[in-house]
């Protein structure tokens, strides 16, 4: 990784003396609530979280899905995985939806009361007879047993889900509170690869709610309008892994550090 990634860069950082218009990403609302310290030191002083690798795998395979359901969307039919769930509805059809799912671009809406711009990229989206429309979401894995939506973990994917809605039900779109995941498991059942992963479809419906979505962003514009750095969340490894190599250094070169316990 270039030690250039860690030069806090000068654009796409927040201004608190022009405050307005900000475009916020859907992800970066998940990082306030994740904490509000990353969040801040991202948006105001402009330094990312180290990042991870890149999911090349998961990528892939939501591309294919989206050239998937693509081709019924051209012939206005519903998906077999649909029709097997029960789910009556086909893959939406609209001119903007290239735009929609490009992550650079996406659905956007204008937030008054924090003046964000907010915006996010949906992989799909399906429109029952009545033209109520369902947030879809690709995701993939490889796990054992009955697939669910359970952890800890899953709970921004909840969240990002409820910001699509809330984001297309602002351009006076009739959205549904259930949206879908569509997940793609790969078979470990298989006695060999020979050249290629095979996947088992799968869809859990969830019931999205945006209450929690004008408060956090009001939030947000609030703590981006402080002088001062936030305080951790508990549970950041983040800012956890920060404090504990800055004490640890300040200790080993001789310097005087806070009385405080380093975590264990």
């Amino acid at each position: 990784m270039s030690q250039y990634y860690f030069v806090p860069r000068t654009k796409y950082r927040f201004n608190p003396k022009k405050p307005d218009g900000f475009e916020l990403s859907r992800s970066k609302i998940d990082l306030f609530t994740e904490c509000p310290r990353c969040f801040y030191v991202d948006m105001r002083l402009g330094v990312k979280r180290v990042p991870g690798y890149p999911f090349t795998l998961n990528n892939a395979v939501d591309e294919l899905m989206k050239r998937e359901f693509d081709a019924y969307r051209a012939k206005q039919e519903a998906h077999p995985l649909m029709a097997e769930y029960g789910i009556d509805a086909v893959p939406f059809a609209h001119k903007e939806l290239d735009n929609w799912r490009h992550n650079f671009t996406g659905v956007r809406r204008q937030h008054e009361a924090s003046g964000f711009e907010v915006y996010g990229a949906p992989d799909d989206i399906w429109q029952n007879p009545a033209g109520k429309l369902a947030v879809v979401d690709y995701k993939a894995t490889a796990k054992e047993g009955k697939l669910d939506l359970d952890a800890d973990w899953q709970d921004g994917w909840k969240r990002q889900m409820e910001v699509y809605q809330w984001l297309l039900r602002g351009h006076g779109f009739d959205v549904s509170d259930r949206g879908y995941f569509v997940y793609a498991n790969g078979d470990k059942s298989l006695g060999a690869l020979d050249g290629k992963l095979e996947f088992n479809l799968e869809i859990l419906s969830y019931d999205g709610s945006e209450d929690w979505i004008e408060e956090t962003l009001v939030s947000a514009k609030e703590c981006l309008m402080g002088d001062e750095v936030p305080s951790a969340d508990d549970d950041c490894d983040y800012c956890t892994f920060r404090d504990v190599s800055n004490r640890v250094i300040a200790e080993a070169a001789g310097e005087d550090t806070p009385d405080q316990e380093l975590p264990l």
